[in-house]
């Protein structure tokens, strides 16, 4: 079964720009769709943007304009461009398909934005 890790995180300050990686084990190609996802503390994983095989991609409103998802399916990476970061998008980044049930989840990489 595909095996997923994130990575890129760290420590910013607003306005600033991280880019995520999400390694798979396995081929992601047959996979139509794959999606990041973000939990902040005390609070339920939700959805932040998905990539489709195709190319065409989706955001929440929260992230629209500021982050783009991109999916290279030749290297099995998913990639999370976060620009202008704000101290709301801290949380715990993750990677996965976007249909149900999904993949068994990674450790995840902590993103904080300090303001």
């Amino acid at each position: 079964q595909v095996q997923l890790v994130e990575s890129g995180g760290g420590l910013v300050q607003a306005g600033e720009s991280l880019r995520l990686s999400c390694v798979a084990s396995g081929s992601l190609f047959s996979i139509v769709a794959m999606a990041w996802y973000r939990q902040a503390p005390g609070k339920q994983r939700e959805w932040v943007a998905s990539a489709t095989r195709a190319g065409r991609t989706n955001y929440d409103d929260s992230v629209k304009g500021r982050f783009t998802i991109s999916r290279d399916n030749a290297k099995n990476t998913v990639y999370l461009q976060m620009n202008n970061l704000k101290p709301e998008d801290t949380a715990v980044y993750y990677c996965n398909r976007e249909a149900q049930p999904p993949l068994p989840w990674g450790q995840g990489t902590q993103v904080t934005v300090s303001s």
